[in-house]
Formats: C-alpha cells, structure tokens, sequence
C-alpha cells in the first residue's frame, strides 16, 4: 500500500502547520491590522527549516545514552558521552517547542523545556564533578548528594513528560510519538533509582520517539 505526501505512516492525514508560522505565502498574511513584511516571513521559515533539522539530534542523544546504560567504555569516556549525549537532546528539545509554537499545546510544550532544562542544569555539575567536589561547593551533607542526583533526574523527567503531552494533544504531529516520549520520560527517570533494563528501555523508548519526530516533523508543510 502506497502512503501519499500528505498522510502519515499510519494512513492519517498529515498534519500541517499554520502559514504564519511556517512561509511566505503568495496571499497576504495579516496581523493586528498589518501586513507581515517579507524579511520576517523569510526568518521564520529559516527558523523553522533549523527546527526540522534539529529534531534529529533528539535519536543522536538516544543512542548516546543507550551507551552509557549499557556500560559500554569507549575512549572518550562516560562523561564526555554524557555531557554530548545532554547537549545534543537539549538542541532537539528546543526545536520540537519551537515547532509547537503554532499549536494549541504551545504553553506546555514552553513550559516542559523550561522544566527540562532546569533540570539538566542541576544534573550536569552532579555528573562532572566528584561527590567530594559537590559536597565543598554546595551546604549539604555527604550522604544526600545521591538524593539530589535524583530530585535533578525527576525534574527532569516532569519536564520531558510535559513536552510528551504538548506532542500528544497538539495534533501537529503524529500522537503516538508523544506518548512514547512520556514513557521514555518515566523510565529514565525511575533508571536512576532502578537497575537494568530500565534505563535501556528508556533509552529504546526515547530513540523511538526522536525517530518519529524527526520524521514527521521534517515533512510539515505550511498552509497556503
């Protein structure tokens, strides 16, 4: 069975975005009383062409962290892998709020990567630096540096799961990415507190999603 351009893997209709936040259309797009100039029509399909292409360091950082769950020692080592494994998922998550920036879930989607990142800040000093380190440079005892590692991990998690549901209910892209990024977003953060398989589950789970995402997101066309 054939799939057209315009229906998605599941014989669905392929979501589009609104042409104001996608291109210049040949009729004019108004707003509060004003024409939109060309310059900025231009920059916001050259921003969102970023957002596409972005989507597909979310997989990237996927398989990076399947890595580490597995204990796999490489030459870079685990922090390096990690750190690049953070950055490049931070990247993705940026660009998956700003293309629901055009959808009714955008305050969620806004609010999950505020949240998100709020807890990869907290995380990325707990993962480069010694407990010794971390226990000299904050006011707190020795033995709650593993609580904080996962108060950081949950925080997180929460964001990852708000930005699963802006994907889930925005009908932009196809739902079942979004819920595949909430289960991805409770398995990695119970993997802090639980042993194998779960944090490789995750991992699965996150790289299903990114691969949705990054392939549905790529193939959203404005509305003309």
């Amino acid at each position: 069975m054939s799939i057209s351009p315009r229906q998605t893997a599941s014989g669905r209709p392929l979501r589009v975005a609104p042409a104001w936040v996608g291109a210049p259309t040949p009729t004019p797009v108004e707003t509060d009383g004003h024409l939109l100039p060309v310059r900025d029509a231009i920059w916001i399909w050259s921003v969102r062409r970023y957002a596409r292409l972005a989507l597909w360091a979310l997989p990237m950082a996927a398989v990076l962290y399947g890595w580490l769950t597995l204990g796999v020692q490489g030459p870079p080592g685990p922090l390096a892998v990690g750190l690049l494994a953070g950055w490049l998922a931070t990247i993705a998550l940026i660009a998956l709020a700003g293309l629901l920036a055009g959808s009714r879930t955008r305050v969620c989607a806004l609010a999950g990567l505020l949240v998100t990142l709020a807890g990869v800040t907290l995380l990325v000093p707990l993962a480069a630096l010694s407990e010794d380190a971390v226990v000299a440079s904050a006011p707190m005892a020795a033995g709650h540096v593993p609580d904080l590692l996962t108060t950081a991990a949950a925080i997180a998690s929460s964001g990852l799961l708000l930005l699963g549901w802006a994907v889930f209910r925005s009908k932009l892209v196809n739902p079942a990415d979004g819920v595949l990024l909430m289960l991805a977003a409770v398995a990695m953060g119970a993997g802090t507190s639980m042993s194998q398989p779960v944090p490789t589950v995750g991992a699965l789970l996150l790289l299903a999603a990114g691969m949705g995402l990054a392939w549905t997101g790529g193939r959203l066309v404005p509305l003309h």
